[in-house]
């Protein structure tokens, strides 16, 4: 009789979190950040080992799809207070949102409406569920987002960029507190680009110091004038700028940047990776399905 082959022990390397890849020196509350995340994603080898299925044995076995996974995103806020974070944002403008955007992976408008272009999964079947529970159920951790969805990611597969809008809605602003958008493309491995902003509100007493500036009262109806003539004379092109400057200079933004996420990251499947600030994080993992 022929002995069952001994399964081969997982190597944690390829299932693990990596949020020691962040460059730069960690502040502290940071350092807590990503530990709190490693330990909440500690259990997920052994489960992750426990769930695949045993080879089957059948001949006739249908043909995998090729380059097919289940994508999975959880986007995290971490609960302290503004005045405790050592990054001093709010003289950056990060770029407008894109309205050209199409694509949403979840968009949360004013009344509370989600909307997704995407066909999620139930979050209960998410690789990444039992950490978010125990991130959240932590009481220090909000999951803003749990999404997951089934996709094929071919060889220099360019992905459209997926719209991000969630947490509180800053009613001055007229956005979400986290927006943004993420990407995924894929030349040998796979990638995913991260652009998110983490807003708060605008302080009172600057939020029209740089709309109204310190010119007198003179100079303005005097620059007024001279603008009202350059556009009588000028061509088209001038006043077809205006309202692109009106969006970044005066309507955006209209929130004081707290925190950002900029970084694109090499994934690999069977690997969960974590990207973050200070005030939010971003935990992906790709699962590549073998039907």
């Amino acid at each position: 009789m022929m002995r069952p082959a001994q399964r081969p022990e997982m190597n944690n390397r390829n299932i693990g979190a990596k949020p020691l890849r962040t460059p730069g020196n960690l502040l502290s509350g940071r350092s807590i950040f990503i530990f709190a995340v490693a330990l909440a994603l500690s259990p997920l080898a052994s489960a992750q080992q426990s769930s695949e299925p045993a080879s089957s044995g059948t001949a006739e076995a249908a043909e995998p799809r090729k380059d097919y996974y289940r994508a999975e995103f959880v986007i995290l806020e971490r609960k302290t207070d503004p005045d405790d974070i050592n990054e001093r944002m709010a003289s950056r403008i990060p770029e407008p949102p894109d309205p050209e955007l199409t694509e949403m992976l979840r968009a949360v408008d004013v009344n509370g409406t989600v909307e997704t272009t995407l066909d999620l999964v139930p979050r209960s079947e998410l690789h990444l569920n039992s950490a978010a529970n125990r991130l959240e159920n932590s009481g220090r951790y909000r999951v803003l987002m749990a999404a997951g969805w089934y996709q094929s990611f071919p060889p220099d597969f360019e992905g459209e960029p997926l719209q991000v809008a969630i947490g509180d809605w800053l009613e001055d602003a007229g956005h979400r507190d986290v927006e943004g958008r993420i990407t995924i493309d894929r030349q040998r491995y796979l990638h995913v680009d991260v652009h998110l902003n983490h807003w708060q509100p605008m302080p009172r007493s600057e939020e029209m110091s740089d709309v109204r500036g310190d010119t007198p009262e003179e100079d303005q109806r005097a620059e007024a004038s001279e603008d009202s003539d350059d556009a009588v004379e000028g061509d088209v092109s001038e006043t077809a700028d205006q309202p692109e400057q009106a969006i970044t200079g005066v309507n955006w933004p209209k929130a004081e940047l707290l925190t950002w996420i900029r970084e694109t990251r090499r994934m690999r499947s069977e690997e969960v990776h974590f990207l973050d600030s200070p005030t939010i994080g971003v935990l992906v993992f790709f699962k590549k399905i073998e039907e």
